[in-house]
């Protein structure tokens, strides 16, 4: 097992789960709004949809990661293709954080989870960086890499429940801090593209 690659695995989530999307604005925004139990509901239900997807995600690929060493390469291709090309994507889009929580209509703590979770469960795009993620951080020669692929999932969810839940209880200090400091949007637009382009030469390597 190598634990270097699951450090590396555990900072480079940590830093995509910082750096601002549209799931933990959307944590942010309803903490704002409604209160803190209310992002916190919607972020238990984006987490709990992430199992639907690396469920998906370790049994397709790891079936075809052992029918072929080409496949797994093309696979890793792939996934770094796809980082370098969300690095375009944010690098092109508007680094200005919209913080409007006003309009949100309020749902109850039980609507919010369900709302979370298909909300993640019915994103293909979910799945999509799950596969161009993952294999680049297989880590054992012994283990499963379906088991592998549960690990990274579940790192993942835990890195992400960690920090989603810190926006949600925090949101009151974070909103106040980025209305104060309108350059954080650049600084965090600039962390993603170094994160997704630093992803994409660790797969390749």
């Amino acid at each position: 097992m190598n634990v270097d690659i699951l450090i590396s695995f555990v900072v480079a989530t940590s830093a995509l789960a910082i750096s601002p999307g549209p799931d933990n604005i959307y944590v942010l925004l309803q903490s704002i709004a409604h209160g803190k139990k209310y992002g916190l509901a919607t972020v238990a239900g984006l987490i709990s949809g992430c199992i639907v997807h690396t469920t998906l995600v370790a049994f397709g690929v790891s079936t075809l990661i052992k029918e072929n060493d080409y496949v797994y390469l093309a696979i890793k291709l792939f996934g770094a293709g796809y980082l370098l090309y969300l690095a375009y994507k944010v690098y092109k889009s508007s680094s200005a954080l919209e913080l409007n929580s006003r309009g949100i209509p309020k749902k109850s703590v039980s609507q919010l989870y369900k709302q979370g979770v298909i909300m993640n469960v019915l994103n293909p795009k979910v799945s999509l960086f799950f596969l161009a993620l993952f294999p680049g951080f297989l880590f054992s020669d012994s283990l499963s890499t379906v088991w592998q692929f549960y690990v990274l999932g579940f790192i993942f969810m835990g890195v992400s429940l960690v920090i989603f839940a810190g926006i949600a209880i925090l949101s009151g200090a974070i909103s106040n801090y980025l209305i104060h400091h309108k350059n954080t949007g650049l600084v965090l637009k600039w962390l993603q593209i170094i994160v997704f382009v630093g992803i994409a030469i660790f797969i390749l390597i």
